[in-house]
């Protein structure tokens, strides 16, 4: 009779021990990059300001770049669930809302809390981009995923004839991702100290002017 399989044993305090450990790290890692910026924040001070030692530290996140890729996608999706935003139910569902206005809305209000969450950081890489290879591909990959979850939604529009007269999906899409940008959400929001509400409410009107008959 074969020996039963052992199975690899992880308790509940582990599990959430370095689910704390990861949270303290991330929590450190955004507040220096958003202060210092890329370039100027090292290892050593993200392990300092997260009361973890530099070991532990590269343990989780062999580099700088994969501690900011993780603590930015983090950031940008809420949780960490391996869940891209273009698969997240609440921008599949804003998509399928039967009334146009409702779709831009429901997509606006997501947008508008993942900058509150992640816009910072998301400056960050386009801040550093020119000065670094990583946070150009960051930067770049960001862009080009969020002008996509945009032309699904616009795509969608189009092909109920909701936009407006001469205005096709790629057009709208590209309306969408200069206004929803991270660089209008800091000049709004933390140059102006516009409230998350008033922004949101300023982008559906606008995006919904541009777009629709």
């Amino acid at each position: 009779m074969a020996d039963p399989v052992k199975r690899p044993y992880r308790s509940a305090a582990r599990v959430a021990a370095a689910a704390a450990t990861r949270l303290r790290i991330r929590a450190a890692a955004a507040s220096l990059f958003t202060r210092k910026g890329y370039v100027a924040t090292t290892m050593r001070e993200v392990a300092a300001e997260a009361g973890v030692g530099e070991r532990t530290l590269y343990d989780a996140f062999p580099s700088k770049a994969a501690l900011f890729r993780h603590t930015l996608g983090v950031a940008t999706v809420g949780d960490e669930q391996p869940v891209r935003v273009a698969d997240r139910a609440e921008i599949r569902a804003a998509q399928q809302q039967l009334d146009a206005r409702a779709a831009i809305g429901r997509t606006i209000e997501y947008t508008a809390a993942l900058l509150d969450r992640a816009g910072d950081l998301i400056m960050v890489s386009v801040e550093a981009a020119g000065a670094d290879a990583d946070m150009r591909a960051a930067a770049d990959a960001g862009a080009s995923a969020t002008h996509q979850v945009y032309l699904a939604l616009t795509e969608e529009l189009a092909r109920r004839r909701a936009l407006r007269a001469g205005l096709d999906a790629t057009a709208a899409a590209d309306i969408l991702y200069a206004l929803g940008s991270p660089q209008v959400h800091q000049l709004l929001c933390r140059h102006r100290g516009w409230s998350p509400e008033r922004y949101r409410r300023w982008l559906e009107d606008v995006v919904a002017q541009q777009l629709l008959a």
